[in-house]
């Protein structure tokens, strides 16, 4: 172990050491204006993982169900400063203000064990069913792995021919991406403690067609550095059946038809099939790609020496899922040795959240067993 890795190991625990979990909740104050941006949360434990779980996110405001000014309910806004505190505080009815729980060592994925009266989570949906409760929709997504919320339609509700409807709805569990580019002097790659599939003791049967492009329009397309990368997010997709990866572009192309699959020979061009309750092969995680830059998403960048200690310190640091290493073939000499550490959001969390009479909406409590 050299001594630039042991150096970076007692800077991140001293930093750890150094702050203390923040300070509890904040009802009716406001920490107004340094937005990330926002995104829907149904209660704020919700969006103060949300801001835990965000790359850059230090704090964050809330605006509850009771709020009356406007429309604006369930926002949770996801904040930074340069000093880490909020520039100022102000009260304001019918919001909720707190801070990040990075440092305080939070579990991977939290336990959302609330149910939401009256609340929609819209959207998101890919599987429908009819159940007898509330409850029995939540047992079913908690025991299908690609639900991770859902929202049941009590026998109340307004129209009577979906009554004891059980939406299951997904967002995505697997880090991803964001932005993938080939640019010279730049090494990237994923922490080799990130977990991209689901523990099995089955291993899966895994075949890649090289040169073979699986014909059909993508009904999504991720960015992606390896035809191994978006192998994974299709088996992590309960929409997709089959893949193309473009290497020309880094593209991912997620593609549905459960009839048939017509192959074409295409340069360039690599295909597969998604696996089914099996254990992946990961061994790609430990890859460095050259001349691949995972752009965005960072959390900070610290200077290092070489690729191995950037991926070593991304691997040890619990909130890292990915990496950028500048090297000395990059054009500009003043990002030479900055080591990129990176991650994105992979809690459960709906697109949108509203009122609604007479439904109920919660989260998969898989995280909880």
């Amino acid at each position: 172990m050299d001594v630039l890795f042991i150096l970076s190991i007692l800077s991140i625990t001293s930093l750890s050491l150094s702050q203390e979990c923040p300070p509890q909740l904040l009802e009716n104050i406001d920490f107004p204006g340094t937005d990330i941006k926002f995104e829907y949360s149904p209660d704020v434990q919700h969006c103060q993982h949300l801001c835990t779980h965000h790359p850059s996110c230090l704090f964050f405001t809330f605006v509850r169900a009771d709020w009356t000014v406007d429309d604006r309910h369930f926002y949770c806004y996801l904040k930074k400063t340069p000093s880490g505190e909020p520039n100022v505080q102000t009260p304001l009815l019918g919001v909720t203000s707190g801070y990040s729980l990075k440092p305080c060592n939070p579990e991977p994925m939290p336990c959302l064990l609330n149910v939401y009266q009256n609340v929609d989570f819209l959207g998101a949906d890919y599987r429908t069913l009819f159940t007898n409760s509330y409850q029995e929709c939540q047992r079913v997504c908690t025991e299908d792995r690609f639900c991770r919320f859902f929202t049941f339609v009590n026998k109340d509700f307004a129209n009577v021919k979906i009554r004891y409807k059980c939406h299951l709805k997904f967002s995505w569990p697997i880090p991803r991406t964001l932005n993938v580019n080939r640019k010279p002097g730049v090494v990237s790659g994923f922490s080799h403690s990130v977990q991209l599939s689901q523990p099995s003791d089955i291993a899966c049967s895994e075949k890649l067609f090289p040169n073979t492009d699986f014909e059909g329009s993508a009904f999504e397309s991720q960015p992606a550095g390896t035809p191994e990368q978006c192998l994974a997010l299709c088996s992590a997709n309960p929409r997709c059946t089959y893949f193309s990866f473009q290497s020309n572009s880094l593209t991912c192309q997620l593609k549905n038809n459960p009839n048939q699959v017509v192959m074409k020979s295409q340069e360039g061009v690599t295909s597969g099939i998604a696996t089914h309750f099996c254990q992946q092969d990961a061994n790609w995680v430990k890859t460095a790609l050259e001349g691949v830059d995972f752009q965005g998403s960072d959390i900070r960048f610290e200077l290092m020496d070489n690729v191995e200690t950037c991926e070593k310190t991304c691997s040890i640091d619990q909130n890292c899922q990915f990496y950028t290493y500048v090297n000395e073939n990059f054009s500009d000499s003043s990002f030479w040795r900055r080591c990129y550490l990176k991650r994105v959001t992979t809690m459960p969390a709906p697109p949108k959240v509203t009122k609604l009479d007479n439904v109920v909406s919660g989260f998969t409590k898989r995280n909880c067993i």
